[in-house]
């Protein structure tokens, strides 16, 4: 009796180290996996058939073995069939570029276990160009060096195939990595419609190479993610496209809506005030009568680039039509606005086209400024308050500016202190 109660222990033993050893089952069903297990042990052992007996606790064995396995490979496709439908809903919720590469990270940083950190590169015209990043401690998008052209990211991108790096401190590919890198990296190709759109890497903190069902969900995340990548990019260059002056290539009117009811709520939230400089060009009529409409949109072109290339990266140029000018100077008071302005109308009578056979083109700009909130607390009238006053400033004073006075409505602007009257 003592060797039949031995046989039913080791059994039971063996089932319980394989029911523990699998992560995938959850601690309270466990139990009752147990209690299953000892019932059907302790009727092998009291059957009426003794010889028969060790065969059929050994069959037992086996297929709490073969069992094991399949509730293991039936999990693990369940698991992938969620986090196959977890990236899809979260990379085709938005078109916006930078929040489809952050969505790519997070869910990669989630789905493999052991992960560090992961990171895209986009790529385009043979250039890689940092897209998004996340690392287990939840800082996303921390800069990084440029791929070297020789590296991990660029081989990639160059070879269109899929690189496992086991170990990545004694690897030819890294060289001279702190001793906290030590780990594995996986580094996939993002392909659309045969293109190579991006890399996507992936680090862990343990070494050597991914399981099956991690390369399936990395290739399914990766296909997944090229697709949102593309579409997002696609939306970003047509709304770029709308929202772009062909002449100028400037922001054109609606981009200037756009960005005053946005700059608006920032001043809102920020508690501060913003300032709108409407402005015309002086003398441009006379390049079109003199050379032509071709000559002037280049001049168009060159003039008012020069002129977006000495602003502030914070402050809005926009082209509002024919050879006038929107500027919006965040965060400024109209002491600002002004300083800002006449150094406009400065750029202006220095610049020089250097265009061939084009000579002696004088041009100049004046400008009407409206303050936020000062002069108004809607966008449409604010511009036409700075508007107004770019009327009184052509009217008595062209080659300088004036200030709005008042909310809209009563708008009687003021020549600025450092006006110079023509």
């Amino acid at each position: 009796m003592k060797d039949k109660n031995e046989d039913g222990h080791g059994v039971f033993d063996r089932a319980r180290d394989i029911i523990n050893q699998n992560p995938l089952i959850l601690p309270e069903e466990k139990n009752g996996i147990f209690k299953l297990i000892q019932v059907l042990i302790e009727a092998a052992e009291i059957s009426p058939n003794p010889p028969n007996k060790n065969t059929r606790i050994k069959t037992f064995t086996q297929e709490i073995n073969s069992k094991d396995s399949l509730m293991v490979l039936v999990k693990q496709q369940a698991d992938e069939l969620d986090a196959l439908k977890s990236i899809g809903m979260n990379l085709t919720s938005s078109l916006d570029l930078q929040t489809v590469l952050d969505a790519v990270v997070s869910e990669a940083i989630r789905l493999i276990r052991n992960s560090r950190l992961a990171h895209i590169y986009l790529y385009a015209h043979g250039t890689l160009h940092f897209g998004a990043s996340l690392n287990i401690d939840g800082v996303k998008n921390k800069g990084f060096a440029p791929p070297r052209p020789n590296g991990l990211t660029y081989s990639v991108a160059n070879s269109g195939e899929q690189i496992i790096v086991e170990d990545i401190l004694h690897h030819p590919l890294f060289k001279d990595l702190p001793p906290d890198w030590a780990g594995s990296m996986i580094s996939i190709p993002l392909k659309f419609a045969n293109s190579i759109v991006g890399v996507m890497n992936l680090s862990r903190t343990i070494l050597g190479g991914f399981t099956k069902a991690e390369l399936r969900l990395i290739s399914l995340l990766a296909d997944q993610a090229a697709v949102a990548i593309s579409n997002a990019s696609l939306h970003k260059s047509v709304t770029e496209l709308a929202n772009t002056d062909s002449i100028t290539g400037l922001p054109n009117r609606r981009a200037l809506d756009e960005r005053l009811q946005e700059d608006i709520r920032h001043a809102k939230r920020m508690n501060s005030n913003f300032s709108v400089v409407m402005m015309d060009l002086d003398g441009f009529k006379n390049v079109n009568d003199s050379y032509g409409h071709v000559v002037g949109d280049e001049i168009l072109h060159s003039l008012f680039n020069h002129l977006a290339d000495n602003i502030r990266p914070t402050d809005f140029l926009a082209r509002y039509g024919g050879d006038e000018l929107t500027l919006i100077i965040r965060d400024a008071d109209q002491g600002v606005a002004e300083f800002v302005t006449q150094k406009i109308i400065d750029l202006v009578k220095e610049y020089n086209p250097h265009l061939p056979g084009i000579n002696n083109i004088n041009l100049g700009i004046t400008a009407g400024i409206a303050i936020y909130p000062l002069h108004s607390k809607n966008s449409g009238d604010l511009l036409r308050a700075a508007d107004a006053a770019l009327y009184q400033a052509k009217k008595h004073h062209r080659g300088s500016y004036s200030v709005a006075r008042g909310m809209t409505g009563d708008l009687n602007p003021i020549t600025a202190p450092r006006s110079n009257k023509s």
